[in-house]
């Protein structure tokens, strides 16, 4: 088509425009690392097996909690919605996501290790919101593709290679150890973004504003 940006000129637009962003850049930045870390889903046919003694049908149940969980969250905020988004409250239910996958972890209960997985859908529905919220909020209408771009290679890498990531831990130290770890691991993402960006925790977004 005529007239067309260069794709490689689109992109470096659309990252120059995040980098000149710090809230967006964090935002991005913390889910995509939450989930490289915190990421279990791809060891729950080894947890059904190994730790939790169910079947198929309790590895699918397993599988589809997080969903459950999110499907919960996003009825209750369309109901609710946010009508001001501090950016603390992203750091919180990040944090929040790291505490639900270190107590699937260590549960060796089936229908507390549901709840947790549950629990851990809720955090991430409630942040993936903020993220796209902060991201049509912040971005003007003629980036607004070239940043989407961009957020879905964040959203992308991060899964695929957290997937791979959590096998290759599991592999070395254990089931157990590397879920926990990798909560752990989410923790110190989000404290870390906590105190090396001042910005993030002073935000707040008011979306009546905009």
């Amino acid at each position: 088509e005529q007239g067309r940006e260069p794709v490689l000129k689109s992109m470096k637009e659309g990252w120059a425009f995040i980098t000149r962003t710090p809230v967006l850049l964090g935002a991005m930045s913390l889910d995509m690392l939450a989930v490289l870390f915190g990421g279990a889903i791809a060891l729950l046919p080894a947890f059904a097996t190994d730790i939790l003694n169910v079947g198929s049908e309790g590895l699918g149940m397993l599988r589809g909690a997080p969903a459950a969980g999110a499907v919960l969250m996003g009825l209750f905020l369309a109901i609710r919605p946010m009508r001001q988004i501090p950016i603390t409250r992203l750091l919180w239910v990040v944090a929040g996501f790291g505490v639900s996958m270190i107590g699937f972890g260590l549960s060796t209960s089936f229908w507390w290790s549901v709840f947790f997985l549950a629990l851990s859908g809720l955090f991430d529905s409630v942040s993936m919101v903020i993220r796209q919220t902060l991201m049509q909020l912040l971005t003007p209408d003629h980036m607004r593709g070239r940043v989407s771009s961009v957020n879905s290679m964040f959203i992308i890498s991060s899964n695929e290679i957290g997937a791979f990531e959590s096998g290759a831990l599991a592999k070395l130290i254990g089931l157990v150890p590397a879920v926990v770890t990798g909560g752990i691991g989410t923790l110190i993402v989000a404290g870390g973004c906590a105190w090396l960006s001042p910005s993030m925790r002073k935000t707040v977004i008011r979306t009546g504003d905009i």
